[in-house]
């Protein structure tokens, strides 16, 4: 349980460090997922738009919403319909709920989840523009999600699950809150074989998207055991592209890809 617990502690220092460095100055650039960096040459929109998100969509939300901190698009596979509700796991500064706003319209809701306060401050002021009125955002892990079971139609989440230290919890947790026929759509890191002990065992690499990460076969496991069926896991090799450059000193790209999962509750 310490070790679950320095991670997470690590895990929120990080995001805690990026929150209040994006809050001071929204032209950040991103290299990673997870740490934004002036001292790059791509932005964090040149960033979104190579893993799918159109220039619309980022004109479309509240200016630093997007804090370059994805690593994949799960608005693309999540067949968002009016009158839903949905849950986005990890939503730091909202992101990917103000692109569902509109989808899900007025008759529905969108909450996110994040662990971080100074996360969820800054998504609550994004959420004060107008037009985001069926959008909150709730503190809280997403082991042990702020979230009344059978009541959720549909999970998103972009490259937030792999920081978690217990997995198979946050699996059981998606599964509880979801309605019978709900669905998941996911956009994560996956590995696509074992990283070094010294990865492993880098704390900043935990925090930065990377020893956190599972196989595919794991991650398939831990879905049907938590209940989960039609599962699909699907690599997206094109994403060593951007994986490079999170960590110039390391051969990431050898190690992890991102990958788009679907799976639906009975």
């Amino acid at each position: 349980m310490k070790r679950e617990d320095d991670i997470r502690q690590a895990v929120r220092d990080n995001y805690t460090k990026v929150a209040i460095k994006l809050n001071s100055s929204n032209n950040c650039c991103a290299p990673n997922c997870c740490d934004p960096s002036e001292n790059q040459s791509i932005t964090i929109d040149e960033l979104s738009q190579k893993m799918g998100y159109t220039a619309e969509e980022l004109a479309s939300i509240p200016d630093g919403a997007n804090m370059g901190l994805s690593c994949g698009n799960p608005q693309a596979i999540a067949d968002l319909k009016k009158g839903e509700i949905v849950v986005d796991l990890g939503s730091g500064g909202g992101f990917d709920c103000f692109l569902a706003s509109p989808k899900v319209g007025p008759t529905g809701k969108v909450i996110g989840i994040d662990m971080t306060p100074e996360m969820i401050s800054k998504a609550r002021r994004n959420a004060e523009k107008p037009g985001f009125n069926n959008v909150e955002f709730r503190l809280g892990e997403i082991e042990h999600m702020p979230i009344v079971d059978s009541s959720v139609d549909v999970i998103i989440s972009n490259c937030v699950i792999n920081l978690s230290p217990n997995k198979p919890q946050v699996f059981k947790e998606a599964y509880r809150i979801l309605k019978s026929g709900g669905r998941v759509a996911i956009s994560d890191v996956i590995l696509t074989t074992e990283l070094p002990e010294s990865y492993l065992n880098d704390m900043n690499l935990y925090s930065g998207c990377i020893s956190g990460a599972i196989s595919i076969k794991t991650y398939e496991e831990y879905l049907k055991d938590a209940g989960f069926i039609d599962i699909q896991i699907i690599p997206k090799d094109e994403s060593k592209e951007f994986i490079r450059e999170w960590q110039p000193n390391y051969d990431l790209e050898n190690y992890i890809v991102s990958a788009i999962i679907q799976a639906k509750k009975a």
